[in-house]
């Protein structure tokens, strides 16, 4: 027997509120120094509550192979990665125009 999502009551394999919930969200990526001068790629506002953030970094991270944590509800890439996180965001499934590079 399939589990039950809680919020929309539907099986896990038909639920929908992770993909409603990305539509909805309001990113920003922005550049970060830290210490010793290194570059951090930051992307923050996105809802830990609907979509696994640690699963989330765990993709970019693969991706643009390279470290990364996630502190605050912000995903912190090291290295600069801004020319490509809108498109890996968007491959995702969140709306291009919700995605805000600065």
């Amino acid at each position: 027997m399939s589990e039950i999502c809680p919020t929309c009551g539907l099986a896990r394999e038909l639920c929908v509120c992770e993909s409603i919930a990305k539509e909805s969200q309001k990113i920003r990526a922005y550049l970060d120094n830290k210490k010793f001068n290194k570059t951090y790629t930051v992307i923050q506002g996105i809802d830990d509550k609907v979509i696994d953030m640690k699963e989330l970094a765990k993709k970019l991270k693969a991706k643009f192979a390279c470290g990364g944590t996630v502190k605050e509800g912000r995903i912190e890439l090291q290295g600069n990665h801004i020319s490509k996180v809108r498109k890996a965001l968007i491959e995702f499934g969140f709306a291009p125009e919700s995605i805000d590079i600065s």
